[in-house]
């Protein structure tokens, strides 16, 4: 996997997580694109420097989420001659935006060791205009006072008194506030003999910790009713978005009593996945255009065989004409025509399905399972009544090239000729499509999109007279060079334009999508992963200006579209800790406390299902509201990483229609060698190296 390109990261964390969700002050922007991140991150994080969360550094502590801190340095008002008090330096990144924006900067840690690497590191950025103090912070810097802004990276319940001494006339501090489970930002303007106070909104910050030796703990409070006045007009931009999390990763969760039992009241629990009355669960699907069966990871069994299950209802009571999978559209077609029973007519039938990594994602018994029972299924119906499988991802630039040539080798051999010329620009990456990324930086390759975009315009105009003797296999000509033309687009952005990667790719398979709607005349069911279903605009995905196949189905389907998400709090997985990396049967770490699978797991049932469009009581969806942390699994897990790596916010009843709950899980069962040479010739999943 390539290296991550940290400089773009940081450019685009800048326009994304900061500028996208209000913050305007252009010095303030510009401090954050000129200050590396990654120096101020625990060693080996390095990858996940502008991510949008808190990450660890030494003495157990953390470094604040990029928002937080420019939340607060761009409320402080800095001007450029303005001394800044910084109180819990950490590893020193607040100081240093902060010495980009003022004269002097005074920075108190009180972790001695933190002290000095943050002081080593402002040094070896250059910034001389730091002074990194270990010691108590609620004492301030008596020396240095006044000071013309203070920032305060810790939360106690109320504000220190020497701060407060210590702030200039005009000046600004801004500090968090409250106990442990709620939390507020607030900024205070010192104004003469009055104090005006502003709140910012809920975070969750570690605790401002006195030094014991020489401080009593009992921090004296700025009186409301004698010392602040209460100013609300908090800037719009900060009234719209909720800070989320910070110096502690966990964001501020609402706790509201009986949440859990209330969950528990509403959902429809299952014993086993097949003796589960799903009635209730078709009613509210209905007649759906789309039903979009996700999962929070793609090595769970019980994921697979619930997805299954649904899919299966769907079918015998006439509802849906195809399954789209998250998978490439080459190995999908070779599942098609077995389940369809379609005599081979493409070079993948001369190719094992499913060979690129991850191989156990859709090679596993609970799928092989699905499959042979559709395979019989449609054998007692006619063709027209059959259930179709399509590949919806875009990763086969090779195996789709290929497949495009064939189809016109049979029907037009001068336009085959044409697409092998202009196809011959990706010739060289066929083994390794992802070295494409780098070389169309070159001049000499950029050509290639021109290319591969005639050639499927091409195709199109050739529709109305291939459809009249050559449907399925033109159709399936056409889907393999719309991969071409987008995975050229994916690989080339992955680049130079690494951030619009994802959506490029959940762009394409939502075309697809729309356009098997097209072709088949029935509804479909999607198999994938949460993140690609639940509708990203109810996630921090839309802070990043991320999209995904489940918010563009929402925008232009509305409610024919209904979404199923599922969850789990502990068991195990199929993953693995690096890409390419070899299978393992991992251990899901239990849910955090600040999570939705928290709430579902201490509602006290083993599985069941929670309707959110229409729940009952109604209470349950508007209790879920909250925001808070949702875990996605994909291919890998790194569960000594797990905050980082694998959660995120979401509102759960905006992202989506239902949620399926496992309490514990267990993993897929990959298919072996063994086990697949006994399945045969002519089985999609049989190995033909044999």
């Amino acid at each position: 996997m390539a290296a991550v390109d940290l400089v773009s990261a940081r450019d685009a964390m800048v326009e994304r997580q900061l500028r996208r969700r209000g913050i305007a002050d252009a010095r303030v922007l510009a401090a954050f694109r000129s200050v590396p991140r990654e120096a101020f991150v625990g060693a080996g994080l390095e990858e996940f420097a502008y991510s949008d969360t808190a990450l660890p550094i030494d003495a157990g502590q953390t470094i604040s989420q990029p928002y937080i801190v420019a939340l607060m340095v761009e409320a402080l008002e800095i001007q450029p001659a303005d001394r800044v008090l910084e109180v819990g330096a950490g590893s020193g990144y607040a100081a240093a935006i902060l010495a980009r924006l003022a004269s002097r900067v005074y920075a108190i840690e009180r972790h001695r060791r933190l002290a000095e690497s943050a002081a080593e590191r402002l040094r070896q950025l250059g910034l001389d205009n730091v002074e990194v103090i270990a010691g108590d912070g609620t004492r301030g810097s008596p020396a240095a006072a006044p000071f013309d802004a203070i920032l305060v990276s810790a939360g106690g319940p109320t504000i220190p008194q020497p701060l407060l001494d210590q702030l200039a006339p005009g000046g600004r501090l801004v500090i968090p506030i409250g106990d442990d489970q709620d939390q507020r930002l607030v900024r205070i303007v010192r104004l003469g003999t009055e104090w005006i106070r502003t709140d910012l909104g809920p975070v969750m910050f570690v605790p401002l910790v006195a030094d014991r030796a020489g401080h009593d703990g009992n921090l004296p409070a700025v009186a409301p009713e004698t010392r602040v006045s209460e100013h609300i007009d908090a800037p719009a931009a900060v009234a719209s978005d909720r800070p989320g999390a910070t110096t502690n990763p966990a964001p501020a969760v609402i706790r509201r009593p009986g949440l859990p039992a209330l969950v528990a009241e509403g959902m429809e629990a299952i014993g086993s996945v097949e003796g589960a009355d799903l009635g209730p669960l078709l009613e509210r699907i209905g007649d759906s255009r789309l039903v979009l069966i996700g999962e929070a990871s793609h090595g769970t069994s019980e994921f697979y065989q619930m997805r299954a299950r649904i899919t299966r209802d769907l079918i015998e009571r006439g509802r849906i004409g195809f399954v789209a999978l998250e998978a490439d559209w080459p190995d999908a077609a070779r599942i098609d025509r077995y389940v369809r029973l379609v005599a081979g007519a493409g070079r993948s039938d001369e190719l094992e399905a499913f060979r690129r990594f991850p191989t156990w994602m859709w090679r596993n018994r609970e799928v092989l399972a699905f499959v042979d029972w559709l395979r019989q299924w449609n054998s007692e119906r006619p063709m027209r009544d059959r259930v179709a499988v399509h590949g919806l991802d875009l990763y086969s630039l090779t195996e789709s090239t290929a497949e495009v040539i064939r189809y016109l080798d049979g029907v037009d051999p001068s336009l085959a000729e044409l697409a092998r010329r202009r196809y011959a620009c990706l010739t060289p990456f066929e083994s390794d499509p992802s070295a494409y990324a780098r070389a169309a930086a070159n001049d000499r390759y950029r050509r290639c999109e021109a290319e591969v975009v005639a050639m499927l315009h091409d195709l199109f105009e050739r529709r109305v007279e291939a459809a009249e003797h050559d449907g399925d296999r033109f159709f399936d000509a056409v889907q393999n060079a719309r991969v071409v033309a987008d995975a050229e687009r994916y690989y080339r952005a992955a680049f130079s334009w690494p951030d619009e990667s994802w959506n490029l790719r959940d762009h394409h398979m939502f075309e697809v999508l729309l356009a098997l709607l097209d072709a088949h005349g029935r509804a479909g069911a999607v198999w994938a992963h949460n993140s690609h279903l639940g509708d990203a605009s109810a996630t921090e995905m839309a802070a990043r200006g991320e999209l995904n196949v489940g918010q563009l189905a929402r925008e232009r389907l509305g409610n024919a579209v209904y979404s199923i998400g599922m969850g789990t709090h502990s068991g195990t997985v199929a993953a693995a800790h690096a890409w390419d990396g070899e299978v393992q049967v991992m251990h899901v770490r239990p849910s955090r406390e600040d999570s939705y699978e928290r709430v579902f797991h201490d509602a006290g049932i083993s599985a069941g299902l929670v309707p959110l469009r229409d729940a009952h009581p109604d209470e349950i969806r508007s209790r879920l509201m909250d925001p808070r942390r949702e875990r996605a699994i994909g291919v890998i897990y790194r569960p000594e990483t797990e905050l980082l790596s694998h959660y995120f916010e979401a509102c759960l009843p905006r992202q989506f229609d239902e949620y399926i709950w496992f309490d514990e899980t267990t993993a897929v069962t990959p298919l072996e060698r063994h086990s697949r040479l006994a399945l045969g010739p002519g089985h999609p999943f049989a190995r033909l190296d044999v």
